[in-house]
């Protein structure tokens, strides 16, 4: 999720709880959706699935526009942010690929693969000239030139296991921050011929296995993290330092509501204007919350949510998109907050609209809602 755009949830002493505007049946199988992305240029967002396809559809109105598959094992990420192309979406997979497709036509445009990794957890574009494409690998870090598709460097001793992210810094492209299963956040001055030798510039061990990292606050000086045991920390990346951590992170959270208890997190929101962060916190029947985090005070703290999005999802949650993060859009115009997706296959599309009643459904005879089940499968796939 891109964290340097400005939330726009209300700050109040009760919560603010947000309606179903429509829901979404992605599919007719088993398959539940892993990430929503979506085109800082174009009011598209793209769903990755885990049937190894990416279906794209309007963030206004929810309309279906197509699918691109290819891949042949689990897409861990998708993203819109190529360089110069607006309508061309990447996505990385446990296949060991990067791909580029053409939202227009849903067919693959490049293939980028690395002959030292099996599996490609993560990817983002950066460096000084904006062309650089970094990935996590099973313990590595590769580089391409895109415009070359020409692997440029490898990163092979910084890590000691699966590198679960790497972020380009967004004010400072140079810049790149790597997290890692090993629970070290590392991070590199990719100018120049890249190498471990010259170019680690820093390493901050979190102390246990990292799942999600972000940036936030003014000139993005601050970083999020998340792990795969739900505990929560934030640092400034530029000073190496913890400012804080939330070991009991759920417990906190769950004990500022009166609904079920916090089993996880889904991720974090933050606004670059005033330092401000949330971090999304999921039930096992699929209610979120937006709790926000106090990081400024000796101890720390984690309030009562700001939102509350309730009565959309039947099982676990594994995307948020907000629409605050997309330019471009009618959606917020149409009282749209915005998208989740979960392990129950739906889409749900929540409403900002402060005169729908909370849980009121909005669903049209073709967007049909999916029954609940039960799952076995464990949450953090691929780990």
């Amino acid at each position: 999720m891109a964290v340097d755009s400005q939330m726009e949830i209300e700050s109040s002493s009760s919560s603010k709880r947000l309606g179903i505007k429509n829901t979404i049946k992605t599919n007719f199988g088993d398959d539940y959706v892993f990430q929503i992305a979506s085109s800082p240029e174009n009011a598209t967002m793209a769903v990755s699935l885990s049937s190894n396809a990416i279906k794209l559809y309007s963030v206004a109105t929810g309309q279906y526009f197509g699918e691109c598959r290819g891949h042949r094992g689990t897409i861990h990420e998708v993203s819109f942010a190529v360089p110069s192309s607006p309508n061309v979406i990447c996505s990385c997979s446990s296949d060991g690929t990067v791909r580029a497709w053409d939202t227009r036509s849903f067919k693959q445009v490049s293939l980028l693969k690395s002959s030292s990794c099996q599996e490609i957890y993560s990817f983002c574009f950066g460096g000084s000239s904006g062309n650089l494409l970094a990935a996590g690998c099973n313990a590595q870090i590769p580089f391409w030139d895109w415009r070359s598709s020409k692997q440029v460097a490898c990163l092979e001793e910084s890590h000691m296991d699966d590198v679960t992210q790497v972020r380009f810094v967004l004010d400072q492209q140079s810049k790149l921050i790597s997290s890692s299963v090993d629970g070290l956040l590392c991070r590199f001055d990719t100018d120049g011929q890249i190498d471990d030798d010259n170019h680690l510039e820093s390493v901050m061990n979190v102390g246990t296995s990292i799942a999600k990292i972000g940036f936030f606050g003014q000139m993005n000086q601050k970083l999020w993290c998340l792990t795969h045991i739900e505990t929560l920390s934030i640092w400034d990346w530029k000073d190496e330092r913890r400012e804080i951590n939330f070991e009991d992170a759920r417990s906190l959270a769950s004990k500022n509501w009166n609904l079920d208890h916090v089993d996880y997190f889904v991720d974090c929101c933050g606004s670059g204007a005033n330092d401000r962060l949330w971090v999304i916190g999921g039930t096992g029947s699929g209610t979120l919350g937006y709790f926000p985090v106090d990081y400024n005070s000796a101890t720390g703290a984690i309030g009562s949510p700001e939102a509350i999005l309730e009565g959309g999802h039947a099982g676990v949650v594994r995307t948020v998109l907000p629409v605050s993060n997309i330019s471009g859009s009618d959606a917020e115009s149409r009282g749209i907050f915005g998208w989740t997706g979960g392990e129950d296959g739906r889409l749900c599309c929540w409403s900002s609209d402060n005169s729908l009643q909370a849980n009121r459904s909005m669903i049209t005879s073709t967007l049909v809602v999916k029954p609940p089940r039960t799952r076995g499968k464990k949450r953090h796939h691929p780990y």
